[in-house]
This record gives structure tokens, C-alpha cells and sequence, in this order.
């Protein structure tokens, strides 16, 4: 089964994600550091990423190259509700799957469900349709 990696620093957050994504049945890691993030990518634990916007002394715009090289068929979903707009741009940029909200209260989960769903698909899914793993 492909693996998620759940990427904050906001230990209430990651904790609440990682709860979200390990009830509705994917493997789930989580980490709260730059390094963390590059072991999980390097050891091909995960194929979908929720990264927020900042580790250690990185930015997640700055992250996200990096972990492209190292993996250039990565899904990464970056999760964050204040962004400036200049930075958005730069991650879809470096490309991004998609940019979500973060969730903050129950009910908000929906969006991050569903890009998180259509991440997998896409994953596990040629352009095609055809099954990939």
C-alpha cells in the first residue's frame, strides 16, 4: 500500500491529520522535521506528502525542490491557510499537487480528504487508468 507522510511542525495539527488518514485506512507517517521528511522520501515510505510551510529553518517553497529531485514523481500537497500568494505560486512552481487549507475545525477535513484521495489515484494510476503498483 503507498504511504502518506504527514509533514508539520504544529504537533496538534499533524497529530489531528495523521488521525484523519489512519481511520480512513492509508499507512501514515508522520515527521516534524526537514530531515524526517528527506528519510521518508529517500526510503520510498511515501508517495503522497502533506507538508506544511515551514521546517526547521526551511520554508516548505524552498523544501519542495529538493524532495523533487530526490523523487520526481512525488505527490505533494502542500497544507497551509496563511500564505502569501507570491509563495503559493512559487510551490506550484516546483510543482505542487495541490494546495489545501489547513483543517482547523471538524468539518473542514473535506477538502484535504479529497486531494488526498485523488493524490493516491493518481499514484496508483497511469493517465490511462491502468493500475501502476
Amino acid at each position: 500500500m503507498p504511504g502518506l507522510l504527514i509533514a508539520d511542525e504544529d504537533v496538534f495539527s499533524r497529530k489531528r491529520m495523521a488521525d484523519l488518514f489512519i481511520n480512513a485506512g492509508y499507512q501514515v507517517t508522520v515527521t516534524n522535521t526537514a530531515a524526517g521528511v528527506l528519510y521518508g522520501i529517500l526510503k520510498k515510505t511515501a508517495q503522497v506528502v502533506l507538508i506544511s510551510t515551514r521546517f526547521d529553518e526551511l520554508l516548505a517553497t524552498e523544501l519542495i525542490p529538493i524532495l523533487k529531485k530526490c523523487n520526481r514523481n512525488l505527490t505533494i500537497i502542500l497544507v497551509a491557510s496563511e500564505l502569501p500568494l507570491a509563495l503559493i505560486r512559487k510551490a506550484r512552481n516546483e510543482g505542487i499537487f495541490y494546495h489545501a487549507l489547513k483543517p482547523v475545525r471538524p468539518g473542514d477535513e473535506e477538502e484535504l480528504r479529497e486531494a488526498v484521495k485523488c493524490a493516491f489515484e493518481k499514484v496508483t494510476h497511469g493517465p490511462e487508468g491502468e493500475w501502476l503498483q
